[in-house]
């Protein structure tokens, strides 16, 4: 059978079964208002939450940086690639975070699968919850260790599971925001369970970071968690804080770990240095701007109130992530395609980014949106959601 005809023929189901994906070209900043394929969107799909991705201070600093440290790196940060914007940038990451030291990685992906691999091995088992994202999966998958998985948010299927485990490390993994969902991780109670069984407990808080807490340093300050009750804290730069790259934060000891033996920390070029000036930029204006946050607050409390005077259920969120259930993948298409035609980009989420029956519209606010915007977004749902009786399911989809 030649090479190629394998990858004809999933390309092919793909296509049949509505999950075929490809790229849309932007045709401007990330910002509210874009230019996709050459046509004007109000995009409600970004993961830019604080709209930092186009501040001109961030792009300012970005710019004087590349000025002063060049475009590229270089190397690695263990070679010659780690620079003053890095060591500033992880230094203000952990004292922002209250957590003694904090690691930079080139993405989120890259930290998750580091951090695991570096901790867990043969015989030691990682508990997920069954809605962790990829990263995480994918980190427990290639460490070794037995991945065992429990229900969303539900402790005490996890504490049946790790009642089982008589040897070996343990190590609980969560999301802090699930990605698909907008939901949070019940992540007081997980920090019981670890203290209680001596595990791990790694905290991915991509999508709290920046948005949650009274300071925006996310879930766990949202909850008061320490650093003790949470050790290894996981946050992303290119979504609230709208720049590029993730950190990993803990203590002394953990990121000195880290550095010795996490290999995609090893043996990765450094992101830019420029990149690192922004992100500190950002994260000063996470701290000094709290209006930001309460605007999207704003913005999230009339989305779901609109969206209930539409007799539409979203899925229970408090953050930006406003999941709208349509259940089959056609039918998310078709009703993405209408609102594209009222001028509106809202993304269909399908398998095997969520479970199959599961399809949605994963509606994302953010700062840089107006009251307008989102009340020209439930206009546009309550025309598109009754164009046709098949749509109109969508308005009476259960969460």
């Amino acid at each position: 059978m030649p090479p190629t005809t394998r990858i004809k023929t999933l390309l092919a189901q793909r296509r049949q079964q509505q999950l075929y994906r490809q790229p849309r070209i932007a045709g401007c900043a990330q910002q509210a208002h874009m230019q996709i394929d050459g046509k004007a969107y109000l995009s409600f799909c970004s993961n830019d939450y604080l709209g930092l991705a186009n501040h001109s201070a961030v792009i300012s600093a970005f710019q004087q940086a590349a000025n002063q440290w060049g475009v590229g790196s270089g190397s690695a940060h263990l070679i010659n690639g780690h620079s003053q914007p890095h060591q500033q940038l992880e230094e203000a990451l952990a004292e922002f975070t209250g957590r003694e030291r904090a690691l930079l990685f080139s993405t989120g992906y890259m930290a998750n699968l580091g951090v695991v691999s570096a901790l867990m091995q043969d015989g030691d088992r990682v508990y997920q919850d069954r809605l962790n994202h990829a990263s995480l999966l994918d980190a427990a998958k290639l460490c070794g260790a037995r991945q065992i998985r429990f229900q969303h948010n539900n402790p005490q299927h996890l504490v049946q599971r790790m009642q089982r485990q008589t040897t070996g490390q343990a190590m609980i993994l969560a999301d802090g925001v699930f990605s698909m969902d907008g939901d949070t991780a019940p992540v007081r109670t997980l920090a019981t369970l670890a203290r209680e069984r001596d595990a791990w407990l790694m905290i991915d808080d991509a999508h709290g970071f920046g948005v949650l807490g009274d300071n925006g340093a996310g879930l766990l300050e949202q909850e008061a968690l320490t650093q003790d009750e949470v050790p290894i804290l996981m946050g992303t730069l290119g979504k609230a804080l709208g720049t590029a790259g993730a950190f990993v934060a803990g203590s002394h000891e953990l990121i000195d770990y880290l550095i010795q033996t996490a290999r995609t920390y090893i043996y990765t070029t450094a992101q830019p240095p420029a990149v690192a000036a922004a992100a500190l930029t950002s994260l000063r204006l996470v701290k000094q701007e709290g209006w930001r946050r309460a605007h999207l607050k704003h913005l999230i409390q009339q989305f779901r109130s609109g969206a209930a005077q539409l007799g539409l259920e979203l899925m229970p969120s408090q953050t930006p992530i406003q999941p709208l259930p349509v259940g089959d993948s056609g039918a998310a298409l078709a009703l993405s395609q209408r609102l594209a035609e009222a001028g509106m980009l809202v993304t269909a989420i399908r398998p095997p980014t969520v479970p199959k029956g599961t399809a949605r519209l994963r509606i994302t606010l953010s700062a840089g949106h107006s009251t307008e915007d989102v009340a020209r977004l439930l206009e546009a749902l309550a025309h598109s959601s009754h164009t046709n009786a098949g749509s109109a399911r969508v308005a009476q989809a259960a969460p």
